[in-house]
């Protein structure tokens, strides 16, 4: 349980934070910001194995760095059923994939040092 609540604190904060720092990513309200995190958690444990799979090719040819891609994705996916939240397309969803992933790993460090 603690582990989905890392991933979705991760998810809020990096897109709250990104959206200072590129003009880009837009947000309406808090309760968006807080549903897009729920979308992408939701999209992220559904579509985004079969994603894997299906891109399973590219991420050996490229050693798993086309895994970010497939982050990426799943963020625009998600970005689409968000009512008033934008996150600015391709690039910016690569880069909050990016920082998502950095995120989770220093909130999974942080969870384990206080175990």
């Amino acid at each position: 349980m603690t582990k989905l609540f890392m991933k979705y604190a991760s998810i809020i904060l990096t897109i709250y934070l990104l959206s200072f720092v590129l003009h880009t990513i837009q947000i309406g309200s808090i309760p968006a910001l807080l549903i897009m995190g729920l979308v992408l958690l939701v999209v992220n444990l559904i579509l985004k194995p079969i994603l894997l799979l299906i891109t399973l090719p590219f991420s050996l040819l490229t050693l798993g760095l086309f895994s970010f891609i497939v982050n990426a994705w799943t963020i625009m996916i998600a970005d689409h059923f968000v009512r008033n939240i934008s996150m600015g397309g391709f690039l910016n969803s690569l880069f909050a994939a990016f920082i998502i992933v950095i995120f989770n790993h220093l909130f999974r460090d942080m969870n384990k040092a206080s175990n």
